[in-house]
């Protein structure tokens, strides 16, 4: 055969040069007419077909439920099964290699990853892939840029101070060391005094107050610039035998970097973040940990960690974030007797990236909230708007008074969502019912979600209309074309996937009254309740999964390009691995829809 096979394409990547032989060695290539059937319903399939010029439609009955491209491949499940389940029909002149039944046998039996990607579900293909998009995310932080960890706000004091005056400043501002600064000479030299000095000052015996910290200070300070690299710092130290390195570009000193802090760094990045947002003192600073989470979220994502976790991490940190925000801004009384929440992707714990503000205020029934409230609630929504959040089109915010009321007005307003639905009071339901406290006291909002549930939700008419949502972008369908790059527009997964997923979930959710607000442990309670076959919810938790990290990727490359995030995705950047799970999980995403249907009745609506 020509030497023109891609072995850069998926699952053709993952073969070894022997596995690639048997390739070259068993294959040949099939020219078929615009509109000739390829393989039909039934039909014993003979070998695999890898596109080289031309698309390929697959049928079931009727309907075109994918289409292919050149490095596509087909029918790999067909040939396992034994007989071909879909109709193939070439839609133009069609070029395509031909690797025989006998040959695939072998390299699905040699190699596991080939066999996976190749025929296997949504989930034993992610499966695959994740192990080898997986890095070392150690190696992937060494790499980080020194001024990217924790590095610590240096403390100068001058040679001459007494150390009884050091270890005050060591309690006031929760530090181990100082820098030591002696005018004297020229230019002024620099040292470090630490606790491991102050313990030698202690056994000399001397008075405290009567002992200058120039006398113990030692003055060969090791510094690193800024723009070094963690790795390099913290080898730096060991080198030296010392825990810490000044950071200093020229003669600014800009802080001080501790090997536990490094260690931290390097273990959890997050963790080091929430120390910032717990120590914040103004919204200024805030604003710089705010920033550091989105930095954080790109590192996690190159570095191989699931997308779901990071979406965990990112919920964690915006909850301190808006927490520490809302005790900065709203008196200490208002804090107590309010529960501050936040909904939509935030609630779920499904959000990566800053999207609109979706928040709400609960005040407790008899609470007299102080006069300027309103003017509190639009300083929050202000500070979200620093942060990344920029404000939400449909004002779901508690700068809004229909978002902020007693507890319970609140309830009764949740009840009236629930009982007279209305297009804009389904999508209010919606909304809070991703609810999630982040700030106050979290009974309140219990307190009106047991409201809600107290209410039967058997209206059939109502769950009816609120699982209509799922078609709220169905003009928007015909993915396969932009798949293959045909046409101008790119995809949106949150429209084709995302909504559809989290939105069923979320109906099936209310159906089974299930109170859980993220989407993988609403299926999860689902499955128990009866109300979801284990299999489908776990291939919806694996296309969620799927679209969630692809969205990721578009967005993180926009901000790389300094756009606009959109998270939309450009077909022509998809490599054939992220095209084939794209469709297993937009195939997914039919299914579940069609079940939908079904359940709620929706054709009758």
């Amino acid at each position: 055969m020509p030497n023109a096979f891609n072995f850069a394409a998926s699952p053709f990547d993952r073969l070894t040069p022997s596995q690639q032989r048997l390739v070259r060695d068993n294959v040949d290539i099939a020219y078929f007419r615009a509109g000739e059937v390829i393989l039909d319903v039934g039909s014993v399939p003979t070998q695999l077909f890898v596109l080289i010029k031309g698309r390929v439609s697959q049928y079931d009955g009727d309907e075109r439920v994918a289409r292919y491209g050149p490095d596509d491949s087909f029918d790999g499940r067909g040939l396992v099964a034994g007989k071909s389940s879909s109709r193939f029909v070439a839609d133009e002149e069609v070029l395509a290699y031909e690797l025989a039944h006998q040959a695939v046998n072998e390299l699905i039996a040699a190699n596991a990853d080939f066999g996976a990607l190749l025929f296997s579900d949504l989930g034993a293909k992610l499966s695959a892939a994740g192990q080898r998009r997986s890095r070392n995310e150690l190696q992937a932080l060494n790499l980080a840029r020194v001024d990217e960890a924790f590095v610590r706000a240096a403390h100068i004091v001058e040679h001459d101070t007494d150390v009884v005056s050091v270890v005050r400043l060591f309690q006031r501002e929760h530090t181990t060391n100082v820098l030591v600064r002696d005018a004297r000479q020229s230019p002024p030299a620099l040292g470090m005094f630490t606790t491991n000095a102050l313990q030698r000052a202690i056994l000399s015996g001397r008075p405290l107050e009567q002992i200058a910290v120039g006398e113990l200070t030692n003055w060969a300070l090791i510094a690193v610039r800024p723009s070094a690299q963690v790795g390099d710092a913290l080898a730096t130290m060991v080198r030296h035998h010392i825990h810490r390195v000044v950071v200093r570009e020229g003669e600014q000193v800009l802080g001080v970097l501790e090997a536990l802090d490094v260690f931290s760094f390097l273990s959890n990045h997050s963790m080091l973040i929430g120390l910032r947002i717990t120590a914040a003192t103004s919204i200024d600073e805030l604003a710089g940990a705010a920033r550091q989470i989105t930095d954080m979220i790109g590192r996690q994502y190159r570095g191989g960690t699931q997308v779901m976790l990071i979406a965990r991490l990112v919920q964690d940190l915006n909850a301190r974030l808006f927490e520490r925000a809302w005790q900065l801004i709203a008196p200490r009384e208002l804090v107590e007797s309010s529960c501050l929440l936040v909904m939509g992707s935030e609630g779920r714990g499904e959000q990566l990236l800053k999207t609109d503000q979706d928040n709400a205020l609960i005040l407790r029934d008899g609470y007299e909230p102080p006069a300027d409230l309103a003017t509190i609630c639009e300083r929050f929504s202000g500070a979200l708007e620093r942060f990344g959040y920029p404000p939400c089109p449909g004002r779901i915010m508690l700068s809004n008074p229909a978002w902020r009321m007693p507890a319970a007005d609140f309830a009764r307003t949740v009840r009236e969502w629930l009982l007279m639905p209305s297009p804009d009071s389904l999508m209010n339901l919606a909304i809070f019912l991703d609810a999630h406290a982040v700030a106050g006291d979290a009974a309140l909002l219990a307190g009106v979600r047991d409201a809600l549930w107290s209410l039967a939700t058997d209206n059939d008419m109502m769950l009816a209309r609120f699982a209509a949502a799922i078609d709220l972008f169905a003009g928007s369908g015909r993915w396969w074309h932009r798949l293959l790059g045909e046409g101008a527009d790119r995809l949106d997964l949150k429209k084709e996937g995302i909504f559809p997923i989290v939105h069923g979930v979320r109906s099936l959710a209310l159906a089974h009254r299930v109170a859980e607000t993220a989407t993988t442990e609403r299926l999860a309670r689902l499955v128990e309740a009866r109300g979801l076959d284990a299999g489908l919810a776990r291939d919806l938790t694996d296309a969620l999964q799927l679209l969630m990290a692809l969205k990721l990727k578009a967005g993180l490359d926009e901000l790389e390009r300094g756009d606009a995030v959109s998270g939309a995705v450009d077909p022509a950047a998809l490599s054939t691995l992220e095209r084939d799970l794209l469709k297993d999980a937009l195939g997914v995403v039919k299914r579940f829809k069609a079940l939908l249907r079904q359940r709620f009745r929706l054709n009758a609506l």
